[in-house]
């Protein structure tokens, strides 16, 4: 009676492992193999010496898929099942790339490269010879071992196990043994048979090839060649956008190739995912380069584009109209809550400026964001500073167009490293983990670049000038226009201007006073060194500290002196720059105080803004600006001749009672709030210290005539 081996009571894997011990030679057939599964064999295939008498002959059949034969057999038109020369070529294409795809499967391993490349040598070295049986569907799966034995010459094993991990070892299978001398005969004979057909090609040498280009390789492989995979990859959207839309020929003369090759790509983000930031840095044509992509969309799908715009761009705006013929309508940004709701449908929006909407709890916003939902618009974002202080400031211009929850495909990859996976995300945030919700949770800058890889396209002058500019005979460089006319890049030259500060009555002279210099020397900037009032655990007046709050006094005590040591030097490059903007940051710096002030009076929770010091860098914009803009700003006012800081705390006392009320409710999600009992007392004195001796400073400085500004005066002349 034969044996079963079915991989439950009884495994198939070692004793044929046992066999190739005592035999001379092996004959394979197999429906399926899979190069990783070979590794359970390799070492006993090492013995034969790689002629005709000692090797292992591998047939490999041709399967098709369970759902493939269903549907060939219930199809109205049979296919022919005859063989020819085409045929042979697509079919052996298709079997040599799956086994490239196989080792894309899965992460590499130093066992299974050991095995791949001893199946590569022992190829090499004929101890083993692989052949694709094709002239028909081929599932049957034999293993035959030809040994020195005159009772037993061959032994088989007969059944359903391929030549794979799992068919060896793993899952359940049925096979026999085959003893019989005259059954053992009569399948060599029909090995040899199929071995020797027309239609059985060898592939041995394209399996050499399959590991020589695989991560089990004996050479490696040079580092530039996988960066330019990398790259090549990574640019496969571009590469798309570039090869599939053309610019209509009334424009194309009137753009240079870099503005050309971002309509382009553009045109590919916006049709694949609805939308699309164009960051460029200033002067770099985004206006031209919208209205470009907006004629593309009229032309390609007979669209009409709506233009948002500060109301100081709308005639800029209107010759793009004009000069495009676009069918568009144009509207300020200041209008747009009247006017949107009785707007007709626009399937193209231009915003352009479109950091303005960084704040999604502001009218204009969810007027704008309303709009676009309704009419299934597509985004068009236009800004040259897409993002300021926080990363909330890139979702929240995505948010216009992509709804919270909408799959992107990508995760936060760093976060959830950092918080454990998948699942402790979903246990810690009500939001789906592919989605901009959750990326909103991270802040970690690979997460952001992915994400904004697939959104925004942002290029800088020297991006521009490494990769698109020409260098003339002077070594400048240039971009040449289309009547073949040169436009050089501008070069930069410093020109230090000296002004005399004169008396003591001149402002800059009362300002850079070594008086004012030593206040702000001696600032304790309670806020950004919050780290250093926290109070014992067991002092929190009589209620325990949460793990939340006690993560939270970490982080600050982790950032108080770098912070403080920003946030002074760049009170002094404020004072440096201008006395305005000194004056400006001041007076917002004594209203925050005081907003923390009004806080601990009456008991209620700390706002805590971002502990990051890069946002109190000085080239941008002053921190929580956008807190202190009105809703209904109008647009193009003129500004004031006349800066000054408040000399009553009263009015710092009432302003700060309504800010801290539009922090609480408007503004919430942008705050970690924190209970201010778990401060020492310390904090409100020292608060309070401080907004007194800013205060004296603006009693010093008095008030700011900008017509008096000497600084200004000089930048005037110079310009």
């Amino acid at each position: 009676m034969p044996r079963i081996f079915d991989n439950i009571e009884q495994y198939l894997l070692p004793i044929l492992q046992d066999t190739i011990e005592t035999s001379k030679r092996a004959d394979f057939c197999v429906g399926y193999f899979n190069l990783r599964g070979w590794k359970e064999i390799a070492d006993k295939i090492e013995k034969f010496t790689g002629n005709e008498n000692s090797c292992c002959r591998l047939l490999v059949g041709m399967q098709t898929l369970p759902e493939k034969e269903l549907h060939d057999s219930l199809a109205f038109r049979k296919t022919e099942t005859g063989m020819d020369n085409l045929k042979v070529i697509r079919f052996k294409k298709q079997i040599i790339q799956g086994f490239y795809d196989q080792l894309t499967w899965g992460a590499p391993n130093n066992k299974d490269e050991k095995a791949l490349r001893l199946l590569r040598k022992q190829i090499e070295t004929k101890k083993v010879v692989i052949k694709l049986f094709l002239r028909y569907q081929l599932h049957a799966k034999l293993y035959l071992f030809h040994r020195d034995d005159i009772n037993n010459p061959i032994t088989g094993f007969l059944g359903s196990s391929n030549l794979t991990l799992s068919g060896l070892k793993k899952q359940g299978e049925l096979n026999i043994d085959v003893l019989d001398i005259d059954a053992c005969q009569k399948l060599h004979k029909w090995f040899d048979d199929r071995w020797e057909d027309r239609w059985c090609l060898d592939i041995s040498q394209d399996i050499i090839k399959v590991i020589d280009e695989s991560w089990a390789r004996e050479k490696l492989i040079p580092p530039y060649h996988i960066y330019l995979k990398m790259a090549y990859h990574l640019s496969s959207e571009a590469r798309a956008g570039l090869s599939e839309y053309q610019i209509p020929r009334s424009i194309k003369d009137e753009l240079f190739d870099f503005q050309a090759a971002v309509v382009k790509i553009a045109a590919r983000y916006l049709n694949r995912r609805g939308g699309v930031l164009i960051g460029d840095v200033v002067g770099l044509g985004k206006t031209r380069i919208a209205a470009t992509l907006a004629k593309i969309l009229e032309d390609d799908f007979f669209l009409e584009t709506l233009i948002i715009c500060p109301k100081n761009l709308v005639s800029m705006w209107q010759e793009y109209v004009d000069n495009y013929k676009l069918r568009a309508k144009i509207i300020s940004i200041s209008k747009v809550q009247k006017i949107l709701p009785q707007t007709r449908r626009y399937r193209v929006l231009i915003i352009d400026e479109s950091h303005n909407l960084r704040n999604r709890q502001r009218k204009r916003y969810r007027a704008i964001q309303e709009y676009i939902a309704l009419n299934e618009s597509r985004c068009i974002l236009l800004t040259a500073t897409p993002y300021n202080k926080s990363y909330l400031d890139l979702s929240n211009q995505l948010r216009l167009f992509i709804p919270e929850d909408k799959n992107l495909g990508i995760r936060p990859e760093k976060l959830l490293h950092e918080i454990g996976g998948e699942i402790e995300f979903s246990r810690k945030h009500q939001a789906p983990v592919r989605s901009l919700a959750a990326f909103e949770k991270s802040e970690h800058p690979d997460d952001w670049r992915e994400l904004m890889r697939l959104y925004m396209l942002r290029r800088t002058r020297s991006f521009i000038q490494k990769n698109y500019a020409q260098i003339d005979e002077t070594g400048r460089k240039y971009l040449e226009m289309s009547d073949r006319s040169k436009s050089y890049f501008p070069i930069r030259q410093a020109k230090t201007i000296t002004f005399d500060l004169g008396g003591s009555e001149n402002l800059y002279a009362l300002l850079y006073s070594e008086a004012v210099v030593n206040i702000l020397g001696e600032l304790n900037l309670p806020r950004y060194g919050l780290g250093s009032y926290e109070v014992s655990p067991k002092s929190a007046k009589g209620k325990s500290m949460t793990d939340a709050e006690s993560r939270q006094l970490k982080d600050l005590s982790r950032a108080g002196k770098r912070l403080k040591g920003f946030c002074r030097t760049n009170l002094f490059k404020r004072l440096e720059s201008s006395g305005v903007t000194f004056l400006q940051s001041i007076d917002r710096h004594i209203l925050r105080n005081y907003v923390f002030l009004h806080a601990i009076t009456n008991q209620l929770p700390l706002p805590i803004g971002s502990q990051d010091a890069a946002f109190l860098d000085p080239r941008n914009k002053d921190e929580d600006s956008i807190f202190f803009d009105s809703e209904d700003e109008a647009e193009n006012i003129d500004l004031p001749t006349t800066t000054f800081i408040s000399e009553t705390e009263t009015e710092y006392q009432e302003r700060a009672a309504k800010i801290y009320q539009e922090y609480a409710t408007q503004y919430k999600s942008r705050f970690k709030w924190i209970r201010p009992e778990l401060f020492k007392a310390s904090l409100k004195k020292d608060l309070h210290a401080d907004c007194l001796a800013l205060i004296e400073i603006g009693k010093k400085a008095g008030n700011w005539e900008t017509n008096n500004d000497q600084k200004l005066e000089i930048l005037i002349d110079l310009l």
